[in-house]
């Protein structure tokens, strides 16, 4: 999975929350401040269909499109790669498997690439939209243990990758004890996002392990700071 290898950021694109032109002024802002290696394209819950900004972007845009799905609605035949995400740290059975069920056949027909992650949310100090859409609550930050126990499962489960992500407009984001512990035990590729506002916590990352640093609501808000 070469969109894997090596350090690197993704911005993410909320199709709900900023317009093709204005996401495309800021990744350009900030190709040269960033590693950017991908832009992911998603969110908690979308509305109306996504794919002809998603079209839009894959013509404009030379970084890999990947998929960030809220739910097997938002698939389009226009992206590289999409993340089948299970969301291992919540017990709803919709975001275990459900999904993943009615997905599948899309993903077959579009002919797509998948990256099987684990996705794991922890606690960020706010009530988000993905607890909210999901029905499930994030593991308490300081729990380092249950969060590396959900990781080595993930492991033992055949997953290609670990997302530990704090929510979209997180206050806290992910622990760094978190980020070095579950890379440090289960050496997965690691992808961190959620709270991330400055361009220092993305090298933080980077150091306690991390191999992708997610930023999102900064990009959405222009407001990256230094």
């Amino acid at each position: 999975m070469d969109v894997l290898k090596g350090k690197s950021v993704w911005l993410l694109y909320d199709p709900d929350r900023l317009g093709v032109e204005d996401f495309l002024e800021r990744l350009e802002r900030l190709k040269g401040e960033l590693p950017l290696g991908a832009v992911l394209v998603g969110s908690s819950f979308v509305e109306g269909d996504v794919c002809d900004k998603v079209k839009s972007l894959k013509e404009r845009v030379s970084l890999p499109l990947i998929l960030f799905p809220g739910s097997c609605y938002q698939l389009c035949p226009h992206y590289d790669w999409v993340l089948f995400l299970s969301l291992i740290s919540g017990r709803n059975p919709e975001y275990l498997i459900g999904e993943h069920v009615k997905a599948a056949p899309i993903v077959k027909r579009y002919n797509l690439k998948v990256i099987p992650t684990a996705y794991i949310l922890v606690e960020g100090g706010a009530y988000t939209a993905v607890e909210f859409v999901s029905g499930t609550k994030p593991i308490p930050r300081e729990k380092t243990e249950l969060i590396l126990a959900h990781a080595l499962a993930a492991l033992y489960l055949g997953f290609r990758a670990v997302y530990l992500e704090a929510g979209s407009g997180a206050i806290l984001s992910v622990p760094l004890k978190a980020v070095k512990t579950v890379k440090g035990e289960v050496g997965l590729p690691l992808i961190v996002g959620g709270g991330i506002r400055w361009k220092g916590e993305v090298e933080d990352y980077f150091a306690a392990g991390a191999d992708v640093v997610v930023i999102g609501t900064a990009v959405e808000d222009g407001d990256l700071g230094v």
